[in-house]
């Protein structure tokens, strides 16, 4: 039975390695989003991979010589269990498709948006359960706070899994 399965790709090569598995009859997909690059003092937009260094592949491998997806330029290995690829659960890969937009971009859930100037709880560390004020979305889900500590204001960055809005 067909399932969606992770191919692992070389630096900077999920491109290439996922027109290369198109070409061999592969059904790959490559989540991408839009990011803000500065670059030589202007600011563009960008497609990057959701997954860096990492891309889809749905396949059967009863039926289709998935071996030959090793062998393929840009392509690291397909990710195995044992000596079969392990295949990723169904619901996963539902819910990022049903996050992408018409344009092929997966967007970030609404409900949840952080915005710079509001408070947030810190919800591990050091400073559990601390209220902070966002300062800035910084880059690689990463977000710059300002907070209170030793009587004094501090400026940090934390994970975003560490931190959720303060109601």
């Amino acid at each position: 039975m067909a399932g969606w399965y992770v191919v692992s790709t070389q630096p900077h090569q999920e491109a290439r390695a996922e027109s290369n598995l198109v070409r061999q009859g592969f059904e790959t997909w490559l989540p991408r989003f839009a990011r803000e690059r500065r670059h030589a003092r202007k600011v563009d937009t960008v497609l990057v991979a959701l997954f860096p260094g990492y891309l889809f592949v749905r396949l059967d491998p009863d039926v289709q010589r998935w071996r030959s997806i090793n062998g393929t330029f840009g392509v690291r290995q397909l990710i195995c269990h044992e000596d079969r690829p392990a295949r990723l659960p169904d619901a996963f890969v539902e819910g990022l498709m049903a996050r992408t937009g018409p344009d092929g971009l997966v967007e970030a859930p609404a409900e949840d948006e952080l915005q710079p100037g509001m408070k947030v709880r810190l919800t591990a560390g050091p400073f559990v359960d601390q209220i902070a004020t966002l300062v800035r979305l910084a880059d690689r889900d990463r977000v710059a706070l300002l907070l209170s500590a030793l009587g004094r204001q501090v400026s940090t960055t934390v994970p975003r899994s560490l931190v959720e809005r303060s109601d």
